[in-house]
């Protein structure tokens, strides 16, 4: 668990949100950079699947066992957590149809933002962030129930300072660059050009 929504899972969620656009793509000549995508399904598909295996080897094992409160509210945030975990990937299948100038439909959910489109990112964008800021607590306290050493704590928590620079850090230099002007450019012909980014601090290069 401590490996999925501990390391992998937040990396996944930097990725996608500050490497639409890489520093040396030259960018908006180049468009549409396929690192951030992939890199993001590896991660985060990686993160969901040792989520599971520790899901299960903590139902195992917590087969007839009793337990504090203090432990009654880790299982239970745990298996929320892991229900955002499978609703998100899940929800990655329904994301709708690409299109756009490269796709021979042209039309589609995401070139055109349609409300279908601009529903999945907001629910997957809230809950994605939700989730990894609620697991940190989460592991916190699963630490302590099973009074882990000291040091664990320790490195996860210099890891999540670390993780919460790094994302002021790319904030503040814009690096949270519209996935839509990021895959089609700043021209006003296409459809979603003509409405405000989803998401907070996502920034538009050009308007």
């Amino acid at each position: 668990m401590v490996l999925g929504w501990g390391l992998l899972l937040p990396l996944g969620a930097l990725v996608a949100r500050f490497c639409k656009v890489m520093p040396s793509q030259g960018w908006p000549h180049r468009l549409d950079n396929p690192f951030w995508w992939r890199a993001h399904r590896v991660l985060q598909w990686s993160g969901v699947l040792a989520m599971t295996v520790g899901a299960l080897l903590a139902w195992r094992g917590a087969q007839g066992a009793g337990g504090s409160g203090l432990v009654r509210l880790h299982a239970a945030a745990g298996w929320a957590l892991c229900l955002a975990g499978w609703a998100q990937v899940a929800g990655g299948f329904l994301r709708g149809s690409k299109g756009g100038p490269t796709d021979h439909r042209l039309r589609g959910d995401h070139y055109d933002m349609t409300p279908w489109r601009l529903a999945f990112e907001r629910i997957h964008k809230t809950v994605g962030w939700l989730a990894v800021a609620v697991a940190v607590g989460v592991i916190a306290l699963g630490l302590v129930v099973a009074d882990a050493p000291r040091w664990m704590l320790l490195v996860l928590g210099f890891w999540w300072i670390a993780l919460g620079v790094a994302f002021s850090a790319l904030q503040r230099r814009g690096r949270c660059i519209d996935t839509y002007q990021a895959i089609w450019g700043p021209d006003p012909m296409h459809p979603g050009n003509r409405i405000p980014p989803v998401g907070w601090g996502v920034r538009r290069p050009f308007h």
